[in-house]
């Protein structure tokens, strides 16, 4: 009997500990492990750094940046370069050109207009002397027939020249110029009104073109 009794005690004090052990796990607190980097980084109070990124990535993304180039666009690139190279200096040969065609044209025209300036010069004193002649017909009691004949050329010869651009400068009676007159003398003036002005005209002036080739030379009053 007594080794029963043994027994149903042992029994029965671990049945009480194996409860009171159950207990005692059942009241301790959980822990919960952390699922991401980022949530046990928040949990311990340190920054959470969300920029980092697997390095493979960036590299990754580098070479995308920088991709490199093939023979054939180092080839399309050189041959783009020597191209605007040669358009260039192309441009500027041409521009050049144009400038000296259209200088040598203009040049040419001065030249066509004022090729004629020595032979002109040259016939100015034949025109002063029919201009005497004609003056002179009441002195010298020329026929009707001479001065017709004399008129007759000297118009026809004023004509043609006329025609190459010849124009007698306008000088009696107006202000003294320098650009188209030149003082022979100066006397005093008849009047207020002719101070300053020509008197008179000694020789005729005349432009060819619009260019002086002869001054007239005149006399002008103070």
């Amino acid at each position: 009997m007594s080794t029963k009794n043994q027994d149903k005690n042992t029994k029965e004090k671990n049945s009480k500990q194996e409860a009171a052990e159950d207990v005692t796990f059942e009241n301790q607190p959980v822990k919960e492990e952390p699922e991401t980097k980022e949530e046990s980084e928040v949990e311990s109070g340190q920054p959470v750094n969300k920029e980092e990124k697997p390095d493979a990535a960036a590299g990754h993304k580098e070479a995308k940046k920088k991709p490199r180039k093939s023979s054939a666009q180092k080839k399309l690139e050189a041959l783009q370069e020597k191209y605007d190279d040669l358009n260039d200096k192309y441009m500027r040969l041409y521009s050049e050109f144009d400038n000296y065609r259209k200088r040598t044209a203009k040049e040419r025209i001065e030249l066509q207009k004022n090729a004629s300036r020595e032979v002109i010069l040259d016939i100015l004193p034949v025109v002063d002397d029919l201009e005497r002649a004609i003056q002179s017909f009441e002195e010298h009691h020329l026929s009707e027939e001479a001065k017709k004949g004399i008129e007759l050329i000297y118009n026809k010869l004023t004509t043609i020249l006329g025609q190459k651009g010849l124009k007698e400068i306008e000088a009696r009676e107006k202000t003294f110029d320098t650009d188209f007159h030149e003082a022979i003398t100066n006397i005093p003036a008849p009047s207020k009104a002719m101070k300053g002005k020509i008197v008179d005209v000694v020789q005729k002036g005349y432009t060819l073109n619009g260019k002086v080739i002869r001054y007239a030379k005149v006399v002008v009053g103070q």
